[in-house]
């Protein structure tokens, strides 16, 4: 008859492989660990018990001991636009690196179930912090982010110096994007994205929002070059930042019978909806118009006109917010950043 340990499906225990190597439990676990003077003989002989054994660590009561649950909440407003959905995939990915795994949660932004109740119910035997993705549609206040558990927050909103903070330095990826066209000859420009109608004033005040950033960006560039937005060529969109958003609000520009031949969407959605609405239009792209977008999302490559964007550098954002939120939770003593970094063009065909 088969012995406990020799059972199919029976789980070996550290203390069964201390006991089979002839060494004290604190020296397996050591060696498991990494750590801890030993011989390398000794270390040797545990290792080949273990490899031999294939004991695996159970993460649940290591953590349980650490008095950590080994999960990290990633809360977003939605899945469904392609960048967060992105953005998801790359923090489970950066976090998996890092033996930890993630709890993704979406919540009704811009309502009374949105981001602030998932700060104001964090929950901490549930997972050890957060990663939030703030709404464009809610505003934060000292007090929702002054929180006393691991938070690390990404996006356009300001966190008032209470939190940690990963962006995209927006304005300036803005004002790069709208040069760019400048230097292949574009003379008229449309932008597309608008939250509201054009506010100079105000916008040249922002310190939040992607919308309000990036034209604030854009309206540098052309005040640079001592040039003048059309309002007429200006594409409110509100929030609604899809294709087919886009796609209308370049066909009312088109109908408007304004000349322009350079246009900067604030997304890559808005700039796929308006390249389609060019086409349909008879509008060559980039021969008669050049476009360009912003954050690289997968399907910007792989378009019959693949798009020119700007990088959302999200391989840094996610890797960063999972190593703030881990420094945290290991209890590193950190004060709050703004941890910025700086866009770059990715030229595709949408540009000459």
């Amino acid at each position: 008859m088969a012995t406990d340990e020799e059972r199919p499906g029976k789980r070996i225990t550290l203390r069964e492989v201390a006991s089979k190597a002839g060494v004290s439990l604190k020296t397996a676990s050591n060696v498991i660990n990494g750590n801890g003077r030993m011989s390398n003989a000794t270390r040797a002989r545990v290792q080949h018990v273990i490899d031999e054994s294939g004991y695996k660590v159970n993460a649940a009561a290591r953590n349980l001991h650490r008095n950590k649950t080994g999960i990290i909440t990633l809360a977003v407003p939605s899945l469904t636009p392609p960048y967060l959905a992105e953005l998801a995939n790359r923090v489970i990915d950066s976090a998996r690196l890092r033996d930890y795994a993630v709890y993704v949660s979406t919540y009704a932004e811009g309502s009374a179930k949105g981001a602030h109740e998932i700060l104001a119910s964090f929950n901490s035997t549930i997972s050890d912090g957060i990663i939030l993705s703030m709404s464009e549609l809610e505003r934060f206040a000292v007090e929702d982010l002054d929180v006393r558990y691991p938070l690390v927050c990404v996006g356009a909103r300001t966190t008032h110096g209470v939190a940690d903070h990963v962006m995209v330095d927006d304005a300036e990826a803005a004002r790069m994007a709208t040069e760019y066209l400048f230097n292949r000859a574009v003379r008229s420009l449309a932008v597309i994205g608008l939250h509201a109608p054009l506010d100079q004033n105000q916008l040249e005040a922002a310190i939040e929002g992607n919308a309000e950033l990036r034209m604030k960006g854009v309206l540098k560039a052309v005040h640079a070059r001592g040039l003048q937005l059309d309002d007429r060529l200006l594409g409110v969109t509100g929030y609604d930042w899809t294709l087919g958003s886009g796609y209308l609000t370049m066909q009312r520009i088109l109908e408007a019978g304004v000349p322009f031949d350079g246009v900067v969407a604030l997304n890559d959605q808005l700039a796929i909806g308006a390249l389609s609405a060019l086409t349909a239009y008879g509008r060559a792209v980039p021969d008669q118009v050049q476009i360009i977008g912003f954050d690289n999302i997968e399907e910007s490559a792989y378009l019959q006109t693949p798009l020119t964007t700007m990088d959302s550098c999200l391989g840094w954002i996610s890797r960063t917010c999972v190593d703030r939120v881990l420094g945290r939770i290991g209890g590193r003593a950190m004060a709050p950043q703004d941890l910025v970094i700086g866009s770059q063009v990715i030229a595709r065909k949408t540009t000459r």
